[in-house]
């Protein structure tokens, strides 16, 4: 079963002491080691997140993985390379449309592996859909968030949130502070003995599974 190696974790956490060109040059064979072992590892994670959300099942990790190559066009942090490796599983058509779809997002990083999902800042049409449906179907979404599985990992719903009532809602709407966000996010945080642990494949498998139907309401609202 593939998993997550010490030498991939110890890539990583050398890469944040060294962020730069000629160390990762130099270490480059350690970069594709450790990439190849990740790709191998989110194909199989795929695989698994397919026997419950079969829409995602014709992905690959090639489609999903991330560069590990930072854009500092535009950025005063000119640090070129991520200390993290991290893949977005959604049925998104494509790539660059991946906030555009509930999904299931895995972030490898020593000390901040985390699982997670949701709705990240949604452009209007899509956050005006969300609080729609929350609003029609507030029952079946306090449901969702007070399911045993998602605060079993998850707590609760986490995210940016207005301060003032959102408008065309009244401040006095039974839902009015699930409306408030701007973000609707779910995540779970894992050790670095959980991530090195040779059941850490079938532990993210069962925490996606548990997020799936928090994932499928928001992808519902504009289905």
């Amino acid at each position: 079963m593939p998993h997550i190696s010490p030498p991939t974790f110890q890539f990583l956490g050398d890469l944040k002491a060294n962020n730069n060109r000629d160390w990762f040059t130099t270490n480059k064979p350690r970069y594709e080691a450790a990439h190849k072992e990740f790709l191998l590892f989110t194909d199989a994670l795929i695989a698994e997140i397919a026997q419950f959300d079969p829409g995602i099942a014709h992905y690959t990790a090639k489609d999903c993985v991330f560069r590990i190559y930072r854009d500092v066009r535009f950025s005063k942090d000119k640090m070129p390379y991520k200390t993290h490796f991290g893949a977005h599983v959604t049925a998104a058509p494509k790539k660059s449309e991946i906030h555009t779809r509930a999904g299931y997002y895995l972030h490898l990083e020593p000390g901040a592996t985390m699982l997670a999902g949701g709705a990240y800042l949604p452009e209007a049409t899509w956050l005006k859909a969300i609080r729609q449906e929350i609003a029609y179907c507030t029952e079946e979404f306090l449901g969702i968030l007070n399911n045993p599985d998602f605060k079993k990992y998850f707590g609760d719903m986490a995210g940016e949130k207005l301060i003032k009532t959102p408008r065309d809602y009244p401040a006095e709407h039974p839902a009015i502070e699930l409306l408030k966000h701007k973000s609707f996010l779910a995540t779970h945080y894992c050790t670095d003995e959980q991530v090195l642990s040779e059941g850490f494949l079938r532990h993210c498998a069962e925490v996606f599974r548990a997020m799936q139907p928090f994932d499928q309401f928001l992808n519902r609202s504009t289905d």
